[in-house]
């Protein structure tokens, strides 16, 4: 009996945690499906920002929907880390870079940390990645504009001195 009994259960516990592997690695979310939403879809919203950067510490999403230009204000709890102020900054760039290319009509993202405000403009990251972010359409291309402008920590700070 323990020789039947010993390799079936060695057999079920490795198909339990594959399963269990195959299932995590499913459940990333495909930021895409949220591609056209609008500001005034909060739940489309708030989904894209589950997945961003730093959302453990998210405390409040505001849409601002009554005039144009509309905008999303995101307020977050304290960051963790030993260079605060860099890690915000890649922070705001990394999420507003997500939310143009998938929001198509928000203009503004206000970040607020608790010792740091920062707003964004849609033109001025356009003009900064030096292309329209609304037209991008793979996340794969997202990603690779992302990690080539998060690079230099010279290029980051010119941004927020402008």
């Amino acid at each position: 009996m323990k020789r039947i009994l010993i390799p079936f259960l060695s057999i079920a516990c490795l198909v339990l945690i594959w399963n269990g592997y195959s299932q995590h690695a499913d459940s990333k979310t495909d930021l895409f499906q949220h591609k056209h939403s609008y500001v005034g879809d909060n739940s489309a919203v708030a989904n894209i920002v589950k997945e961003l950067a730093h959302h453990q510490e998210l405390h409040q999403i505001a849409l601002e929907t009554k005039q144009t230009p509309y905008g999303i204000h995101l307020t977050y709890k304290d960051i963790e880390t030993e260079q605060v102020e860099q890690e915000i900054k890649e922070t705001v760039l990394f999420n507003a870079t997500y939310l143009f290319v998938l929001v198509d009509n928000v203009d503004r993202i206000t970040f607020t940390f608790p010792d740091y405000t920062f707003t964004v403009t849609r033109d001025k990251l356009d003009g900064w990645y030096n292309t329209q972010l609304s037209t991008i359409e793979q996340e794969q291309a997202v990603t690779k504009l992302i990690q080539r402008h998060l690079k230099s920590e010279t290029k980051i700070n010119q941004f927020f001195a402008d």
